[in-house]
């Protein structure tokens, strides 16, 4: 039976379905048959692979090049019985370590969301009587019963179907109920078009209907998911690829040159012991221990300033990520829309009607298209049908207006309160007294109402135009007056409405005798056409601003949904997406789901970037777009509030979740979450990250040359068989110290002007660019001149060697501290940036001079790191060092600027 749970469901017959699950649709499953299926397939529960333990997740977080480096240190800081250096080290090690550790723990319980979506109950028939279970319970060939307001147990071959609607948005991105019907359909039809079929954690909306269980547990569309997301790979962002990667040079370096360094001088006959200090000071001098820590605290800082504008960073990296993104791939339905069907055209009497406002809240109004000067008493009825042929109720709950029922049927509630229609008054004026529900045989629903006054009775009719007017003979004009009606112009008029992507529905009416009740043959015949509405679930104006600003960034912004090809294309032209997003500025095709399955993934990575718009999309599907743009190298965002989404979400490089509308699911599997809903807040989080990363930089072009220029101290000091100008303990001291001190200043550093008119980095490109390691070496080279220079002249007029390395010690210090202030921009000088626009910077520059004067002159450092008082004309000469320094770097950036 396991082959049978492959089967095309939707292309069989529900009874064929049913023969092949060998189960009566008229009594069910045998509690013995019951027992046999649920070992056979286990109970119906979503399971994912098995995870990492606590502590495997924990030890991994150790797992990691720049930790190596920071335990090295640590080692060596321990083994010089510098314990509380080495303490300080290693508590930087385990915070990480804690820090990562929970962020993941919380990713694993993506799947456990999932399991959760799944209906608590099922009513199913057992040896011919409905009986309530669990749903875990539930076996393949049950069959189940679904009535309005179930969430659906189990992916279920319909059997039968009364006015049955099913909202499966969490699943295909549809934005409305979908009308099912047991009708086999053709073997290609796509999953969101399956109308025989309901899947497992969707809602039935309305009606009732029967289906046999074909797929349980793992099996459902909804398991197939949870299967996509652990097959999703887990991406390191480009931060943490690069600095892995460098962190990897840097390790292989130290060791090399630390042993090279030894070897040397040995062969020259120096003392073992003394070859061995000066490579372990080497190592300490080479080795950034504040790199790790002040990447954590920068992201951390970008985290509390994002959380500030309404999103949510999960995972640390993703804030740098976003600053790198170069395509954000976004769900239409509540994340570029409102998620609120809006009436925004009629159609009455002949003439166009403009309503504005969007979404459920009252606020708008109907005006004409063109001012014709005459009554609108079509429409007026038309909305007043539209108000009366209705089961849903417009509420305000927390401040927000919102729909009980059906979206479609809540715009037309407020469509007509747009002209000034009480709607609810009006619902009590005309008491209705029958109903006919919608049925997607008929593609109608009619209702009856008793006319004020006792002068008999009116039919409402709402439904497809096609229906409408196969029921109509005559149309309402403006006057009031009832002429034969001309089907041409109203189907013109719906074609037009359906061009813009709108929803068209058709309204009529027939006044009745007192006694009269509704039948579906007879009394929806010979009614007067009174118009058309057309509506849609409009696009945010903000998105629409947010995208701009994206497109004006060089990044990439397109739409993936599994909504209709048409709407989409229609919500894509109204935020700009489509010429837009082309290389050639010309309008760009809609590729459709059915169009991607048939490529292979070579043909769709070459098509995928053309292409703004893709409908009718499956959850696969999304995953294979977001992988066909990571393999043209593009650093991708994927936005999503559904279980449909979470696959892509997890793939892509930073996946962003809705805070309000989004499943659980989905906010798991993301690594931010918007607490608004709101795609423009991804726009000022694409700026925030853009602004981190620059600041991650600017530390990393600071803290580097202070590594590289205790190396080269330490190596000269080792081809020249001198005495080591910094002893590994300054060497730490110095380290900890400016880390701490200074660098961290420019995680405040506030975002330069213009940062989002620059083009995103390419994934590809280094994290420093050619200017800024030139930079780096001549800070470098700069401070190995000052440094070991000062040294010798220290001693050359006869110093102490402590005061001689003092003074090597401050030499680092203040060309640190003057080029911090260089530090800030890579192009603009301190004063251009305005020298309080961070005075975090001047804060931390007096706390180092501060501690420095502590080091010089406090009798317990001189004990501690054999330090020494200094005069003026040697605080002088550290001074001039500093200043020369900064007049250099200055003079570099007017010559050759960086463009990071």
């Amino acid at each position: 039976m396991e082959t049978l749970l492959k089967k095309h469901w939707h292309h069989l017959e529900g009874s064929e379905a049913a023969r092949f699950l060998d189960v009566d649709p008229a009594g069910g499953l045998d509690e013995f048959e019951v027992e046999q299926r649920s070992e056979r397939f286990g109970k119906n529960l979503i399971s994912g692979k098995k995870s990492r333990t606590a502590l495997q997740r924990f030890l991994l977080q150790f797992h990691q090049p720049l930790v190596y480096i920071l335990v090295a240190a640590g080692v060596v800081t321990a083994f010089l019985g510098e314990w509380i250096d080495s303490g300080v080290i290693f508590g930087v090690v385990l915070v990480n370590a804690v820090v990562g550790h929970i962020q993941e723990s919380k990713a694993v319980r993506a799947l456990d969301a999932l399991s959760s979506s799944l209906s608590a109950e099922a009513l199913v028939l057992r040896a011919g009587k409905a009986v309530r279970v669990p749903a875990a319970e539930v076996v393949p060939g049950d069959v189940v019963l679904l009535r309005s307001g179930d969430k659906v147990p189990a992916d279920l071959r319909l059997l039968s179907d009364r006015e049955l609607r099913v909202d499966e948005s969490m699943l295909t991105g549809e934005s409305l109920p979908v009308d099912k019907d047991s009708a086999p359909l053709s073997r290609d039809t796509v999953l969101a078009e399956r109308k025989g079929m309901v899947y497992a954690g969707t809602l039935v909306s309305s009606g009732q209907g029967a289906g046999v269980a074909v797929a349980t547990g793992n099996h459902t569309e909804i398991g197939r998911i949870s299967g996509l997301i652990d097959a999703a790979d887990e991406l390191e962002t480009p931060l943490t690829r690069k600095i892995s990667r460098f962190s990897h040079v840097l390790l292989v370096s130290i060791l090399i040159l630390a042993a090279a360094s030894f070897v040397f001088g040995v062969l020259r006959d120096e003392p073992v012991s003394e070859m061995f200090m000066a490579a372990v000071a080497l190592a300490v001098g080479a080795i950034p221990e504040g790199l790790p820590a002040a990447v954590t605290i920068i992201l951390a800082l970008g985290v509390s300033r994002m959380a500030g504008r309404k999103a949510i960073i999960r995972r640390l990296p993703a804030v740098e990520t976003l600053g790198g993104t170069t395509v954000i791939c976004s769900d239409k339905t509540g994340t570029l829309t409102e998620n609120q069907m809006t009436v925004q055209e009629i159609f009455a009497g002949g003439a166009s009607y403009a309503v504005s406002g969007l979404g459920y809240s009252p606020e708008g109004e109907v005006q004409p298209v063109a001012d014709h000067g005459l009554p609108d008493e079509a429409l007026v009825g038309c909305l007043r049908a539209g108000a009366l042929c209705n089961d849903s109720r417009i509420r305000l709950r927390d401040g927000r207006h919102q729909v009980e029922g059906d979206p479609t049927e809540g715009a037309l509630l407020v469509s007509a309160g747009k002209y000034g229609l009480d709607t609810a008054r009006e619902q009590r004026e005309y008491g209705r007294v029958d109903v006919l529900p919608f049925d997607s045989k008929w593609r109608y629903m009619a209702t009856l109402h008793d006319l004020p006054g006792g002068k008999g009775r009116v039919a409402c009719l709402k439904g497809a135009v096609e229906r409408v007017l196969d029921c109509c003979k005559s149309a309402m004009l403006p006057s009031g007056d009832v002429v034969e009606l001309d089907a041409e112009a109203v189907i013109e008029a719906q074609h037009a409405m359906a061009a813009k992507g709108l929803r068209v529905l058709a309204f009529a009416y027939k006044v009745l005798p007192e006694d009269a009740w509704l039948e579906r043959s007879e009394s929806c015949m010979g009614m007067v056409f009174l118009g058309l509405q057309g509506m849609i679930d409009p696009p945010r104006e903000e998105a629409k601003a947010a995208i701009a600003a994206c497109l004006s960034a060089g990044v990439k912004v397109k739409m993936i949904t599994g909504d209709h090809a048409r709407t989409a294309e229609a919500i894509g032209m109204r935020l700009g997406l489509r010429g837009g997003d082309c290389a050639t500025g010309l309008d760009c095709p809609v590729m459709t789901g059915r169009e991607i399955a048939e490529l292979s993934d070579a043909e769709l990575t070459e098509q995928v970037s053309g292409i703004p718009v893709f409908a009718r999309v499956s959850p696969e599907q999304k995953l294979r777009l977001v992988m066909a743009l990571q393999r043209n190298g593009e650093v991708c965002a994927m936005t999503g509030d559904g279980v449909n989404d979470a696959p892509a979400l997890k793939q892509a490089d930073i996946g962003v979740a809705m805070g309000i509308t989004g499943t659980e699911v989905a906010k798991e599997a993301a690594d931010m979450v918007l607490t608004d809903d709101n795609f423009a807040t991804i726009a000022a989080a694409v700026e925030e990250g853009r602004g981190v990363f620059s600041n991650l930089v600017k530390f990393i072009a600071w803290t580097l040359p202070t590594n590289a220029g205790e190396g080269l101290v330490i190596l000269a000091a080792v081809l020249f068989g001198a005495a080591l100008p910094i002893l590994p303990v300054q060497i730490l001291w110095i380290n900890m110290t400016t880390a701490g001190c200074l660098g961290l200043m420019l995680a405040f550093e506030p975002m330069e002007p213009g940062i989002m008119d620059r083009p995103p980095r390419r994934p590809e490109r280094p994290i420093l660019d050619g200017a800024i390691l030139r930079r780096i070496g001549i800070v470098s080279l700069l401070l190995l001149v000052c440094a070991f220079g000062l040294f010798k002249w220290e001693l050359a007029f006869g110093a102490s060697m402590e005061a001689a390395r003092t003074v090597a010690v401050n030499v680092f210090v203040m060309v640190e501290a003057f080029y911090l202030l260089n530090a800030r921009s890579f192009t603009r000088s301190p004063f251009a940036l305005g020298l309080t626009t961070n005075k975090w910077v001047l804060g931390g520059f007096g706390i180092m001079v501060a501690l420095q004067l502590f080091y010089t002159y406090a009798p317990v450092m001189h004990g501690l790191f054999s330090s020494a008082p200094l005069g003026p004309w040697q605080w002088g000469r550290v001074v001039g060092c500093g200043v020369a320094a900064y007049l250099v770097v200055e003079l570099d950036k007017k010559l050759s600027p960086s463009d990071l």
